[in-house]
């Protein structure tokens, strides 16, 4: 357990033709498949407010350009216009790319933050992460079923002003490295998005006040060193339902392993 292979570098023509691939092979499923899928609506405003967080925009990491954080704030505004007022009624899904569509320069996104095998790189729609971020933490507390998430399978920045626990978001990439929720209930819910001068925020509505609350509970956090010399991080995010009887139910919501890419015994005065 916790065993993980030193990763294997692919040329960057590997990585296109495979990309290229997955991405026609999700398209075709979104043609032929029978799945609904959640649509905004901009004229309906759920009234009961499930969960709200905020993360923000405009975070110095250790040698990444800001201008790159700039162009952030451009690509999470362009993807947000799209989501925003999401309803996703019972029996729906919601899908951030089905939504989004394919980020590129004619739409007006910028290159931004991107990781390219555990390496800080630039690409066209970079930053994106931040909004599989925001929106994993918020359906989590909540009744909405994740049903397809990724997360990076390196760990790159040390915890530095960290809110959540890590591995508590959702990595993207065009089309097929989704972040998806169902919805198994009886009511609809509604997905807010926008961004202040600092801040993309995010709040889940729902059609009937909920009777049960939730809460997000980290186990099982360990660093550890592998046998080829590497060190790995590996953690498990519990959901943890309150019910009106006073009982609880909890269910595993993801486990996250990941190889770290620092130092996992730096200084605050390192990082």
């Amino acid at each position: 357990m916790n065993e993980i292979q030193q990763p294997i570098l692919r040329s960057r023509i590997r990585q296109k033709l495979g990309k290229e691939y997955y991405i026609f092979k999700r398209r075709w499923q979104w043609i032929t498949g029978k799945q609904k899928w959640g649509k905004p609506d901009s004229t309906i405003q759920l009234p009961h407010a499930v969960f709200t967080h905020r993360s923000m925009i405009l975070r110095p990491l250790k040698d990444v350009d800001m201008y790159l954080q700039e162009n952030k704030r451009t690509n999470l505004r362009l993807a947000v216009a799209k989501i925003n007022h999401t309803i996703i009624q019972p029996g729906e899904t919601f899908s951030i790319w089905k939504l989004v569509g394919r980020p590129t320069a004619a739409k007006g996104y910028l290159e931004g933050l991107v990781l390219n095998q555990g390496k800080i790189d630039k690409g066209i729609g970079g930053g994106l992460c931040q909004l599989g971020n925001l929106l994993f933490w918020i359906c989590a507390h909540s009744p909405l079923q994740i049903t397809e998430r990724y997360r990076h399978g390196f760990d790159v920045f040390p915890d530095v002003n960290r809110n959540v626990p890590f591995g508590a978001g959702a990595t993207l990439s065009y089309n097929y490295i989704d972040f998806q929720v169902y919805n198994p209930s009886d009511q609809a819910f509604q997905l807010n998005l926008w961004l202040d001068d600092t801040h993309l925020n995010g709040t889940l509505l729902s059609a009937k006040s909920l009777d049960t609350t939730f809460r997000i509970e980290e186990r099982n956090h360990i660093m550890k060193q592998q046998i080829w010399g590497g060190y790995s991080r590996h953690n498990q995010i519990f959901q943890i339902a309150s019910h009106p009887d006073g009982s609880e139910t909890e269910r595993l919501l993801v486990e996250n392993h990941a190889l770290m890419m620092y130092n996992p015994f730096l200084t605050s005065t390192q990082v």
